[in-house]
């Protein structure tokens, strides 16, 4: 046992090193960050322009973000190399929490596209510093503690998630209460805290993630790997077909939100476009070289490598359907569901909320404590910048739950001048639109006046004249404004209360994104336990269990959109449909999380441990990606059929790629060769 083991090991906390809670508050307030942001991103940019949002069509807001996640596993690549041969764990985790900083930073300026892009691109970038490095570092501050190790990446994921849990709820409801800028602005907040707590808390880890590592990449393969990864080197080929892959690959994922955002195509030439060419050619160069990597290789080497490109095809489906949950299920949160409790709905529903919120943030704050009575005399400016971060999050908590109670409904009349229009078939449509300051009436227009609920904590009174806007120009969901936006937005309309409206509320559309979270905190040990008994699930049936979990959510959405008719743009579904949702997909999660990367480390060779970890986050890149490009379907799938048959599609692929996983089970339990 060396002398920076004994250090980190000196001290404890619930039975844990103290020096692994200083990990897990760094991770916890990056994932804070990176929740936090995810939870507004579609939703800022379908958002209208009167309310600070971008108004985009839902098709490049779900593009933007399919290439955002996909960017944000292939950087890691880079990023973990670039840690292993020359800038250590320690140095990686500070430039990548920085340069996040920085994003989250130019996020916060939202109003101007640029500071957005650019926000996003340091994102992807720090992420690749950050993200592979805090579970490296661990892994080497453990490697002497092998029996620890699985109670440390316990404790650490508990943070990863509690992060995630914080962050969404948080920045969520800044953003969609206060102002876009706040919630972008609260993650940059907490990045920083994150990263300066980690500054000056390193000193508790002696030597360890200073200098580049040599890790022992020693796994389980056949006798002969050694001898054939020295006769077996990447040729030349292989680097150029590399780059070629890398290069057209990159190009398409760009190229998708650039062509429909910017009108600016890189892969049209001469007239048409190359896109669906493009990215079918570098499937297949891809397939060519992973194909004839492996073919070089003993049969039982080359056995075991086909089982990892197997998994990573599950995990494709997996993450294409999974990741929805920030795009069109945002979309169906905010458009699709009745978000609007009244009566005892509402007082429970408030209930509940302070429950979920205050418990988690009590726990974590006496975690803090414990930690701060092992640290404080030796790292006493890293526990004051802990100490402070949750001091803002307990007034951030109080103050949400003071506005909860604070902000009433108010019932409210506004004018609309109708008209009647033939339409292409020679019917007869009536049509109504809302009075705003820069309305011209026609002639032959009908006045109407129409009714409608707000929500504002402002105390009015019956026959008060105030200002609102029509969020998403459908007529359906109004904003309240203020006398200083009203001045400077055209579009506000003017409105007088009526009466107002007790005990109801609104829930925000990023509230159900914090269920995941939730749901994983409350299921992950029972699913501990069931790994750990003799039930524990073949690997290809624990896919095949996720994605028949994650087909169930997805038909619940199906069956509650059942009723809204085609083309629909807004409808109130029961909110029950998305919180089932949300429990199966997490169960499903459970269930495919541990089968992954620990799979590729034990059945493939050490030459081929870099490239094939390429791979697996490939595979992640490519999920995350087909999850925008299929989202960003929703508005023509709804058009020509309804948005039921929009989520049914995500019902059975996931259900026809479990079945396939089952079948496939006894060919993978050959190709493995004993491996568990």
């Amino acid at each position: 046992m060396n002398k920076s083991s004994n250090e980190f090991f000196k001290t404890q906390v619930l039975g844990h090193p103290t020096g692994l809670f200083v990990l897990f508050f760094t991770e916890m307030w990056e994932r804070f960050s990176f929740y936090g942001m995810r939870a507004l991103l579609v939703l800022f940019l379908v958002s209208a322009l009167g309310i600070g949002g971008w108004d985009w069509p839902r098709e490049n807001a779900l593009a933007l973000y399919g290439t955002y996640l996909a960017l944000l596993y292939l950087t890691p690549i880079i990023g973990g190399t670039l840690a292993d041969k020359y800038l250590g764990n320690r140095n990686a985790i500070i430039i990548g929490a920085l340069i996040m900083t920085l994003g989250h930073a130019s996020m916060a300026v939202e109003s101007n596209p640029f500071f957005l892009y650019l926000g996003l691109g340091l994102l992807v970038i720090g992420t690749g510093f950050f993200k592979p490095n805090m579970t490296s570092f661990i892994s080497i501050l453990y490697k002497d503690f092998p029996e620890k190790k699985d109670g440390a990446y316990t404790i650490f994921y508990m943070g990863v998630n509690a992060g995630a849990f914080l962050g969404i709820m948080l920045c969520g409801y800044l953003g969609e209460i206060l102002g876009w800028s706040w919630g972008f602005g609260l993650a940059g907040i907490f990045m920083l805290l994150g990263l300066l707590q980690f500054l000056f808390a390193q000193g508790i880890f002696g030597e360890v993630g200073k200098k580049p590592n040599k890790i022992d990449k020693t796994i389980e393969t056949d006798d002969h790997t050694e001898i054939e990864d020295k006769l077996n080197p990447f040729t030349i080929i292989d680097k150029i077909l590399i780059i070629i892959v890398a290069i057209a690959g990159l190009t398409w994922v760009i190229n998708d939100p650039l062509s429909k955002i910017g009108d600016f195509n890189l892969l049209s030439f001469g007239g048409s476009d190359f896109s669906n060419t493009t990215i079918i050619i570098t499937l297949i160069l891809f397939v060519f070289l992973l194909g004839s990597r492996i073919i070089r290789y003993s049969s039982i080497t080359r056995d075991k490598m086909i089982a990892v490109v197997i998994f990573a095809f599950f995990i494709i489906f997996f993450w294409a359907s999974f990741e929805q949950a920030g795009g069109s299920m945002s979309i169906f949160a905010k458009d699709y569901t009745n978000r609007v409790l009244s009566g005892n709905s509402a007082l429970i529903f408030n209930i509940v909320d302070i429950i979920i919120t205050v418990v988690p943030i009590a726990i974590i704050t006496y975690v803090l404590f414990l930690l701060f009575k092992q640290t404080y005399k030796k790292y006493i400016i890293s526990n004051l910048i802990l100490g402070f971060s949750f001091v803002l999050i307990w007034v951030i908590v109080v103050w949400k739950i003071y506005n909860n109670f604070n902000t009433y409904s108010y019932e409210i009349s506004y004018k609309t001048y109708q008209i009647t229009e033939t339409n292409t078939t020679g019917d007869k449509v009536v049509k109504d639109f809302a009075i705003t300051a820069e309305t011209v009436i026609p002639e032959n227009a009908q006045l109407i006046d129409n009714l409608t609920v707000i929500r504002s904590s402002n105390d009015f009174v019956k026959n008060d004249k105030i200002s609102i806007i029509d969020l998403d120009k459908k007529g359906t969901n109004f904003k309240y404004l203020s006398d200083e936006q009203a001045e400077l937005i055209s579009t506000n309309i003017s409105a007088t209360i009526i009466r107002k409206k007790e005990n109801e509320i609104q829930i925000p559309a990023t509230w159900f994104l914090i269920l995941n979270s939730l749901f994983i905190i409350a299921f992950a040990p029972l699913f501990s336990k069931w790994w750990e008994s003799k039930y524990n699930p073949k690997p290809a049936n624990k896919y095949a269990i996720g994605l028949f979990f994650l087909g169930i959510g997805f038909a619940f959405l199906a069956y509650g959109a059942s009723g809204i008719p085609q083309g629909a743009k807004t409808a109130s579904v029961s909110i029950i449909w998305l919180i089932l949702a949300y429990l199966f997909h997490t169960l499903g999660e459970l269930c495919v999380s541990p089968v992954g990367l620990s799979y590729v480390s034990k059945l493939v060779p050490p030459r081929m441990i870099a490239f094939m970890f390429g791979v697996w986050y490939l595979a992640l890149a490519i999920g995350n990606k087909t999850s925008g490009k299929l989202g960003s379907m929703i508005d023509d799938i709804t058009t020509k059929y309804d948005i039921s048959t929009f989520f049914l599609i995500f019902t059975f692929v996931p259900i026809i790629i479990g079945i396939i996983a089952i079948l496939l089970n006894p060919v993978l339990k050959k190709l493995m060769h004993g491996v568990k």
